[in-house]
């Protein structure tokens, strides 16, 4: 991989984890508040990567095709 593709597939990640993160914790955060940190990580990151994995970055890589090609 090119240097300049791992800087657009880190975009693509970015681009794809942040929303994902924000709707998590505003849709969870309250509930998951009361318990320990590393629950809370462990919930998240279990609800996140295959979220990210199987759906939003496939996606995303599908719209930005042409870019990340480029």
């Amino acid at each position: 991989m090119k240097p300049n593709e791992q800087h657009k597939r880190a975009f693509i990640i970015w681009l794809a984890i942040y929303p994902l993160i924000t709707f998590l914790t505003m849709s969870l955060g309250e509930y998951l508040i009361h318990l320990p940190l590393y629950v809370r990580t462990l919930i998240m990151t279990m609800i996140a990567v295959p979220v990210m994995f199987y759906g939003i970055v496939p996606l995303l890589n599908k719209l930005f095709r042409n870019w990340l090609n480029s």
